[in-house]
């Protein structure tokens, strides 16, 4: 094992996937892409393993090993040639969900395949039963959106346009879909550009050896990581507050056997599968098995196969983390993922307290919404997501309005939505006393307020932690829970969406029609306090007390004590 080739490749690996992202975000002509970096880029090797991965998406990275390997079995590796773009979203072919489009790019050296550069992007707009791709209370697959087998969208450099035609003839917005899948595609054309120059300046055996040992030394630090964790069974439980189309309250069991160098995940135990859109695939509960390991070991480890050999997850068939055939999932790569990811951390915070953090927002918002552009004279869907409160640590706060832990992507500035889209940001702010009290203050949520202008909007969100608020540990109290509410041009109060337009839940709610004038206001959750609330540093109480993150209330209800020096 050559340290210091290995840690050259690496290093170049990493680089190219970072280039490949950069190529798509300064292309792509969604703000899904351009702002929200709602994507991830990455190497494999021809038998689909995982050699590198830039740090974009947590839960496309977990899931990258599962979807390359599914593809694989559809298109043989002798029927891949120089100048093919493979493409394929089918949540029941290995994908995450049907937004989630994976694009692969072989990698050619002296006629030989050596690895695939591999883009894995959330698309805005699918078709389906809503436009923005979350049809909250849709019942089957079908309603979700149009799903691509693996096909060859370019075949030896060429369009293959029929795929195109067919593709494009099923969502709302041809025009940006088709920029943005062509972003993509030069994404993956430029890594595989820039990996032939690698492999080429190395020699392919070495390239190949050192992909090999890097993936070994990798699985090794894993292996450290979880010895260094006492043996043992470790259990959580969590839940997620409803399906959107049932009342039922969905039971989330993560259960971790330590045993030496490895780690088995079992999720035994959980809800089976729902009616409604949160059902979880097997490359989500993988995805978020690993995301909450990754979250919890050295940031150091290269983000490989390797890493992921000593973790073992064991996912039951027909539940909510491992979903059968026609059921909807569109929901479970965004809000059961980070409840699955915090049920594993909340399980391993018993035998590694120090290493973890309390329950965080664990959602993404999914605000979702389309109609007619009369400026251009086309339609527009937009995806719209917004960040939560992280949950405290032992040695500090929870980080305020950050993306839910399985995301890692960033909030459309203001400025760009009310250009791109007829609403009005009347306001955006923290929530006080939204972050859960503890020695360590669960980090904040958010508030945003939304006006209707100039057109007919049709909208869909598909949340959750209504209800079932992210968890405190070690003494700390829950974070505050999420809420969305809706104001007619012509009224005074604020309501739900169960109260305005009678739907069954206030967190998942599909086709609603905000007309000019119009209001939404979404409040996000908080994170989980970590440690007795009591303990709390009273200059930091008294700090929070003057930013406003606390309120005089909560300092003497929660706290007990007023905040001062």
């Amino acid at each position: 094992m050559d340290f210091v080739t290995m840690n050259i490749i690496d290093s170049t690996m990493l680089s190219i996937c970072r280039e490949m992202g950069i190529t798509l975000m300064k292309t792509s002509y969604s703000t899904i892409f351009n702002e929200a970096l709602d994507f991830t880029c990455g190497i494999a090797s021809p038998r689909g393993e995982m050699l590198a991965a830039a740090e974009f998406c947590p839960a496309q990275i977990g899931g990258l090993p599962l979807l390359i390997r599914s593809c694989l079995q559809e298109i043989p590796l002798d029927e891949i040639e120089p100048g093919d773009v493979l493409v394929h979203n089918d949540p029941y072919r290995g994908g995450l969900h049907t937004p989630e489009h994976t694009l692969f790019c072989p990698v050619f050296v002296d006629d030989a395949l050596v690895a695939f550069t591999v883009a894995i992007g959330h698309v805005a707009e699918v078709g389906g039963m809503v436009p923005g791709g979350f049809p909250s209370e849709a019942t089957e697959i079908f309603h979700e959106g149009i799903r691509v087998p693996p096909v060859k969208i370019k075949k030896r450099g060429e369009d293959v346009v029929e795929v195109w035609k067919l593709w494009l003839a099923n969502v709302r917005t041809p025009r940006h879909n088709y920029g943005d899948m062509r972003a993509m595609i030069s994404g993956v054309e430029l890594g595989s550009a820039r990996l032939a120059d690698v492999v080429r300046k190395y020699g392919r055996e070495v390239f190949t050896t050192t992909c090999s040992d890097l993936m070994d030394y990798a699985e090794k630090r894993m292996q450290a990581e979880i010895a260094a964790i006492p043996d043992g069974r470790y259990d959580f439980v969590d839940y997620m507050d409803n399906d959107g189309v049932s009342d039922a309250e969905i039971r989330i069991e993560a259960h971790c056997h330590v045993q030496g160098q490895r780690l088995v995940v079992d999720y035994t135990g959980s809800s089976a599968q729902v009616k409604g859109p949160i059902n979880a695939t097997l490359g989500v509960a993988w995805s978020a098995a690993y995301n909450a390991v990754l979250h919890l070991t050295d940031p150091t480890i290269p983000k490989n196969s390797g890493c992921f050999r000593p973790i073992k997850v064991i996912a039951p068939r027909g539940s909510i983390v491992n979903v059968d055939y026609p059921a909807p999932e569109v929901g479970g790569n965004t809000e059961a993922h980070p409840r699955i990811a915090g049920a594993v951390i909340g399980a391993l915070a018993q035998a590694a307290p120090a290493r973890a953090m309390a329950g965080e927002g664990g959602t993404h918002l999914n605000f979702v919404f389309g109609g007619h552009d009369h400026r251009h004279d086309e339609y527009f869907a937009c995806y719209d997501l917004e960040s939560v409160g992280w949950g405290a640590r032992p040695q500090a706060d929870g980080n305020d309005a950050t993306d839910s832990i399985n995301g890692n992507c960033r909030v459309m500035p203001v400025e760009v939505f009310e250009t791109r889209y007829p609403w009005l940001t009347e306001e955006y702010s923290l929530r006080p006393d939204s972050g859960g009290p503890g020695r360590q203050r669960g980090g904040l949520g958010t508030k945003k307020v939304y006006r209707c202008l100039d057109a007919e909007i049709t909208a869909s969100q598909l949340t959750d932690r209504h209800q079932h608020r992210a968890y405190g540990l070690a003494g700390g109290q829950p974070g505050a829970p999420g809420m969305t509410w809706y104001r007619a041009h012509d009224g005074a109060d604020w309501q739900t969406m169960v109260e305005a337009f009678a739907k069954r839940s206030t967190s998942k709610w599909s086709n609603v029609t905000f007309r000019p004038g119009d209001r939404v206001q979404i409040l996000t959750p908080g994170g989980g306090g970590w440690g007795p609330p009591a303990e709390r540093d009273p200059a930091a109480l008294a700090d929070d007390l003057a930013d406003g993150f606390v309120s005089p209330a909560s300092a003497v209800a929660d706290y007990r004590r007023t905040g001062e020096r």
